[in-house]
């Protein structure tokens, strides 16, 4: 049996440049309690959730101008807002498992030079 390829999509490819600067790890290694496992997989679910209700948002607003394009301008501040709530969403969550792993992140904007 031959395999198909997925039809190819017509819509352009946006590439989104990193929003967070890399981080910078420990010298050695982590131990986690279990109860800091737990609290970080709460916490991984908790984004896993939020960002899944703002995916959810764009959708449906998505498909509320589709079948209703008069509805365009009122949807569309749904459809703006979302990104920076997932990335809200993904900062919060990047700062908790940073703090809990110790992980520091490199200075971005050095002091300037005298």
């Amino acid at each position: 049996m031959r395999a198909t390829r997925p039809p190819q999509s017509r819509l352009p490819t946006v590439r989104f440049r990193p929003i967070l600067p890399p981080m910078a790890t420990q010298a050695g290694s982590v131990t986690l309690t279990p109860a800091q496992v737990e609290e970080l997989s709460k916490k991984l679910s908790t984004l896993r959730h939020d960002v899944n209700n703002n995916l959810s948002l764009i959708v449906a607003a998505a498909e509320l101008i589709k079948y209703n394009p008069s509805s365009s301008a009122r949807m569309a501040n749904t459809l703006v807002e979302q990104p920076q709530k997932i990335t809200d969403h993904l900062a919060r969550f990047s700062a908790e498992f940073e703090k809990t792993l110790g992980i520091q992140k490199p200075d971005v904007h050095p002091p300037a030079a005298p």
